[in-house]
């Protein structure tokens, strides 16, 4: 009979297990305490028709590293999605390598909702797109967290 989970990968292995991210390249800069980086580069699939690297490309950039900062707050396992996203892109980006700074807080009226926010930057250190994001953590997941962890608060503050 075949594995069929859950699965449990180690942050440093999450991103060789998503093939959507691995198509893009990504790399797990750094990931500790609700922050990340992650880098992709812009390779001419990743193109639109002007030449520019893709809208799509970025932003995806943008959620996976929200994403990699709600893993790194979160119980091991915690199970997790993406409730409603936004870009906003600043300049564009011709070449090179792109780098996502996100944070992640959690909602101060809903410990299952978590805030993020990311910039993404040229190699130049340019900012060229902003993103911010809501996360919503599965009630079930968060009610077993809170029994394991023997507290309500499931993100241990």
């Amino acid at each position: 009979m075949k594995n069929t989970g859950p699965h449990h990968i180690r942050m440093d292995n999450w991103l060789s297990c998503a093939p959507f991210e691995s198509l893009l390249q990504m790399e797990i800069k750094s990931a500790a305490n609700g922050h990340a980086v992650l880098s992709m580069p812009f390779l001419h699939q990743f193109s639109q028709g002007a030449g520019l690297l893709h809208g799509g490309a970025l932003t995806s950039l943008a959620d996976t590293a929200v994403a990699i900062a709600c893993k790194s707050m979160l119980a091991p396992g915690t199970h997790f999605a993406t409730l409603s996203l936004e870009s906003t892109f600043l300049a564009p980006v011709q070449e090179g390598i792109v780098t996502a700074h996100a944070v992640v807080t959690k909602s101060e009226t809903d410990r299952r909702t978590l805030h993020g926010q990311a910039t993404v930057k040229d190699q130049n250190g340019k900012e060229v797109m902003r993103f911010t994001s809501l996360f919503r953590i599965a009630r079930s997941q968060q009610k077993e967290n809170e029994k394991s962890a023997g507290r309500r608060d499931p993100f241990g503050v």
